[in-house]
């Protein structure tokens, strides 16, 4: 196998980062897709640099996040409220993987995955 330079790898790393956030994107389609992106962010895990590792965490979360979202607005559909909770998940969801991508393209760190906002 031949060594690969720092800067392949970091190119590698910043595409698989990109590549979750345009499953997630996909996901409001498809929804199957967000379950891929979620499976890659999972096993790439502690496997990339800290800075890809921060994107790869804030993926996680926004899963996650997302998927109480869903659960609590179809909940709330009974007194008709959970539109609106939809309507959240779709626009906050929208924003961290918009957020998310300009970062990568930057090479920007997610300075705090671990937020409920952005």
């Amino acid at each position: 196998m031949e060594n690969q330079s720092a800067e392949e790898i970091w190119a590698k790393e910043r595409r698989l980062v990109t590549l979750v956030y345009i499953l997630y994107f996909i996901g409001f389609a498809t929804g199957i897709s967000a379950i891929a992106g979620l499976a890659i962010a999972h096993a790439k895990s502690g496997e990339v640099d800290e800075l890809w590792q921060s994107h790869l965490d804030y993926q996680t979360r926004t899963f996650w996040y997302g998927i109480a979202m869903l659960i609590t607005g179809t909940v709330l559909m009974f007194v008709l409220i959970g539109w609106l909770v939809i309507i959240w998940w779709f626009i906050w969801t929208a924003i961290r993987c918009v957020k998310g991508v300009m970062a990568a393209n930057e090479d920007r760190v997610i300075d705090d995955p671990a937020t409920w906002m952005w």
